[in-house]
């Protein structure tokens, strides 16, 4: 295993080159606005929570509705920073939530071949393989689209398992 001082030195090699920081900050910004036109174009539907960068491996906001805080669930828009890809995560609030739910989804289509949970959700789902980023307004529209069909989806899923 290599030491510490070998990834420090590649990290500062790549920061020093300057495109690391413009793709981190140009992709966060993004996420921000998307956040904010989702918010406006959706308000009537979700309520959405503040934006997290996390560390350059998933930026994401929560959003949510009645339905999903009655089951102290939310949904959460991750940009996925190794795949390079838009999904949708559904949580919940606490682990005996994250269980309980859990052992519903395992056997849906939204956990297909999973054998154990995920990490930090209990579904998580790609709404975007290769995003456009050189086409903003449209990956925006494309984003808005999939997360409306697929969240509604997810809502319909939890009523139909009866769970409280």
């Amino acid at each position: 295993m290599k030491d510490l001082n070998h990834y420090v030195d590649i990290y500062k090699e790549q920061l020093n080159k300057g495109d690391l920081q413009k793709a981190y900050i140009s992709l966060v910004k993004y996420v921000t606005r998307l956040r904010t036109t989702l918010s406006k174009n959706l308000s009537e539907r979700y309520s959405f929570g503040s934006l997290f960068q996390g560390y350059m491996d998933y930026t994401y906001f929560y959003y949510s509705n009645d339905f999903l805080k009655d089951r102290k669930l939310k949904l959460g828009l991750v940009l996925n920073h190794s795949t390079m890809q838009f999904e949708i995560w559904l949580l919940g609030q606490t682990i005996p939530v994250q269980e309980k739910y859990w052992q519903y989804f395992k056997a849906t289509k939204w956990n297909k071949g999973r054998t154990t949970k995920p990490k930090y959700s209990i579904l998580e789902t790609v709404i975007v393989t290769n995003p456009d980023f050189n086409h903003l307004d449209k990956l925006s529209k494309e984003i808005e689209t999939r997360l409306v069909v697929i969240t509604e989806e997810i809502i319909a899923t939890i009523k139909n398992s009866k769970l409280l």
